[in-house]
Parts: C-alpha cells; structure tokens; sequence
C-alpha cells in the first residue's frame, strides 16, 4: 500500500479507528467513512456519511470496519466493492504467506512462511499465525492468540484472546473459541469452546 490509494471505510466503530490509524501511517488517503446510522457524523475527525450512493465510487479501496464476522460477510457479499489491505507497517508478515483482499493485520501480528489468510479477516494485535496455515474468509484472530504451524481454520471463525491452538489442528466453521483456552482436538462446525484443554459446551448442527 502506499500513497496513492484513497480509502473509504464502511463502519464507525473501534476497529474503524484501528484500520484507519493503520491506513495513516502507511500514508494513504481515507477518503471517506460510511455509516447507515445517521448520528454517527465524525470519528477521528474524519466525516461519517451515511449517502449510499458513496458506493459508486470507482476510485477508491474499501475497508469494512466492523469486528462482527458475520455482518462483515453480508456487507462484503451486498456491495460489490473494491476492497483493499490495511496491514500495520509493524506487523511481520512473511513474503510467502497469501492475504486475500479485505483483511486486517494490527500492530505486532506475525504471519510466518506458506500461510493462506482469507478475505476480510481481523487478525488483531500481536497474535501470531505460524507455517503452513489456512484461514478462510472471515475469521477473526483475537489479540495474543498463537496459532502453531499447519493449521485450518474454518469459515467466520472467531478464535479468543490468548488462545493456543496446537499443529495440526483442523477447526471448523463458525466457530468461537473462548479467550485463553487450549486446542489439543479437531474442532466441528458451529461449536463454541472454552477451556484448557478446549471442550466444547455448545455446538449448533444442520447450518
């Protein structure tokens, strides 16, 4: 990224502020924030609109600046936008891993060697994805999380804070694995765990 490309942002929420610091010190533009509530009119001292036709922009990259995994999903797949990266100049991301478009790298993430990361992903401060893993679309990686090497993570998966997931580990999708907890097995669609090691005490069937 660099700058040349202006950004628009659609949310005016926390992790909006996020991105757009991120977006700063890498010296783009933010051209615009959108929001559909109308009370939201400035956030960082940049304006908030809620005008869709904000939308038929061509000439900018979209950020989608909304930590809910599931509502980032809909916003994505609704608009057709052209989504751009925000990846924090103090993150270490390794050359050979692969990042799809709309995601986000926070300040002291590490992606290390032949890792895939899907569209519109949060991977949030300081967690650190190993070699070899694969990250779907929409997956949130949460602040000091550590995934080890040759990890699958499915779909809109949100992995807590300071969870450890072991190698190897295949994780379904939309899933939500509580902060702190350990993973040592496989994890199934839908589930919710907690714990060290990580048992799950809730799992949803026939998505």
């Amino acid at each position: 990224m660099g700058t040349s490309y202006s950004y628009c942002i659609y949310g005016a929420s926390g992790h909006s502020k996020v991105i757009i610091e991120i977006i700063e010190n890498l010296d783009g533009k933010i051209h615009a924030l959108y929001d559909d509530d109308p009370l939201k009119t400035n956030l960082l001292n940049y304006s908030v609109t809620n005008d869709s036709s904000i939308f038929q922009l061509t000439s900018v990259q979209w950020m989608i600046g909304i930590g809910n995994n599931l509502i980032r999903k809909k916003i994505a797949e609704k608009h057709g936008l052209h989504f751009g990266l925000a990846i924090d100049n103090r993150s270490g991301i390794s050359e050979r891993a692969v990042i799809g478009q709309g995601t986000v790298a926070m300040p002291g993430v590490t992606v290390n060697s032949s890792t895939t990361i899907g569209a519109h992903c949060i991977l949030n401060t300081n967690s650190s994805i190993d070699h070899d893993c694969i990250l779907d679309n929409y997956v949130h990686i949460s602040p000091n999380a550590t995934l080890c090497g040759g990890i699958s993570i499915g779909e809109g998966t949100h992995i807590g804070a300071g969870a450890v997931v072991i190698p190897g580990i295949k994780i379904g999708k939309w899933c939500t694995i509580g902060a702190g907890s350990v993973i040592i097995n496989n994890i199934p669609d839908y589930s919710t765990v907690v714990g060290n090691p990580g048992k799950i005490i809730k799992q949803i069937k026939n998505q």
